[in-house]
């Protein structure tokens, strides 16, 4: 039986036990308070007051030393920015390069700030001058890999302030960025600026492209720009250089001609023919798929034609695509050919619509060989299909003979020129005998 004093004793080393648990949880509670002292360390460091007037001030008088040498220029800028806080002064640093100074909002220099002459806008406007101050910015950008975006981003804004600049200081810009854009040092994305409904309203845009699209030409060709302009999806954007009244491919054309950019207004041209042919085919797979009547068919595709200035050769290269585009096709090789000899001869007189000249009636022949050649399963089915069209009067015998002389692509030529043969034989004997009675009727 246990003692009073023993049960004193286990009382008290319980009570101690609890004494410290209760310390070590107030000591593990305690911590959070030591984060929250770092905390308010980085907050009190994140309140540093922007004040870029002595990076602006540092800046200037270097480019106010180094004068018009471009060469110490770029070494000024290389040195400074082991020194200078780049990183976070990037648009005070670019905004002084192109304009002397900081801008304010809308283009115009910030009145209270020292500012220099020595930068973009009060250079020499020449092709050669451009290209040497590219060569400036070139060079601070491979050096401070850093300051590339924020590059990008000054470009835009420079472009949306335009209004705010001389004409001779938007011609300056505008040789420059061309030059930027052709080395690859800015994306063409930049160009969506020129799309601000202010500056295509006055006409600034129009002008401003002007002169760009002429030094990145000068720089690389206009391959070169085709390429850019579609790796950012803006080929198919450059009317919205104009106006809603104007954009059209006419006005486009007329003014960048005029302007001496002939291969701008050509490409741009070819890909509004390329926008009206995507169109064109979705809108007749959708009436195929309707099943609209074939009357109606062939008059909005008509209309269309004449809409889009599209050639005959053109358009039977859409229609094709757009007939073996709107069925679902069996993958055996054997019942394939049955269904599309059924599927063409519902659409024939689509197709003999579109096949008035010979030129037509060869491209649907080459567009069917690239076809058959290109859907494996179709392989065996090019004859049949060709024959059951020169019995619809869409193929000629005239067309035919000329694809298998001498107009036939190489894709799968051996094994076409092989399933035509009898049937061209065939065409041949008919045409002597055609010949012969002719001359016995003279």
């Amino acid at each position: 039986t246990p003692t009073l004093a023993s049960l004193h004793l286990v009382h008290n080393r319980f009570l101690s036990a609890l004494i410290s648990v209760s310390f070590m949880n107030n000591q593990k509670q305690q911590k959070p308070t030591l984060t929250g002292q770092r905390f308010k360390t980085r907050k009190r460091d994140e309140k540093e007051r922007f004040d870029p007037t002595q990076f602006q001030e540092s800046i200037v008088q270097g480019l106010n030393q180094t004068g018009t040498d471009l060469e110490a220029v770029a070494k000024f800028l290389d040195a400074s920015g082991a020194k200078l806080d780049y990183r976070r002064y990037a648009e005070t640093l670019f905004d002084i390069l192109v304009a002397g100074g900081m801008l304010a909002p809308g283009g115009t220099l910030s009145d209270d700030m020292t500012r220099t002459e020595f930068c973009l806008f009060t250079a020499q406007e020449d092709l050669e001058t451009m290209q040497a101050y590219a060569q400036v910015f070139n060079k601070l950008i491979r050096r401070y890999k850093y300051l590339e975006k924020g590059f990008e981003e000054e470009i835009k804004k420079l472009l949306l302030f335009l209004k705010g600049f001389t004409e001779s200081e938007r011609n300056k810009l505008a040789m420059l960025t061309g030059i930027l854009l052709a080395n690859g040092s800015i994306s063409a994305s930049i160009l969506i600026s020129l799309y601000n409904e202010n500056l295509v309203k006055e006409g600034v845009s129009a002008a401003f492209a002007v002169k760009l699209f002429k030094s990145w030409i000068h720089e690389k060709d206009i391959n070169s720009v085709a390429g850019s302009l579609r790796k950012v999806g803006m080929d198919n954007r450059l009317m919205e250089l104009f106006p809603a009244n104007k954009r059209s491919c006419e006005h486009f054309s007329k003014y960048f001609t005029d302007a001496g950019l002939k291969e701008l207004s050509d490409f741009a041209r070819n890909q509004q023919s390329i926008g009206a042919r995507k169109e064109l085919q979705k809108e007749l797979q959708e009436m195929m798929a309707r099943g609209d009547p074939q009357k109606e068919i062939i008059a909005f595709t008509k209309e269309e034609m004449k809409k889009a200035s599209l050639s005959e050769q053109a358009l039977i290269s859409i229609i094709w695509t757009s007939v073996m585009s709107s069925v679902e096709w069996n993958k055996k090789e054997e019942l394939v050919t049955e269904q599309a000899i059924k599927h063409l001869k519902q659409y024939s007189d689509l197709l003999k619509a579109f096949t008035s000249q010979g030129l037509s009636e060869l491209s649907l022949l080459l567009k069917i060989q690239e076809y058959c050649y290109d859907n494996i399963h179709f392989m065996k089915a090019f004859q049949k299909i060709v024959v059951l069209l020169y019995k619809a009067d869409v193929l000629s015998e005239e067309a035919i003979l000329k694809w298998y002389s001498e107009a036939h692509l190489a894709k799968g030529k051996s094994v076409f020129l092989e399933q035509m043969k009898k049937f061209v034989e065939w065409l041949k004997n008919a045409e002597e005998e055609s010949e012969s009675d002719e001359e016995e009727a003279d």
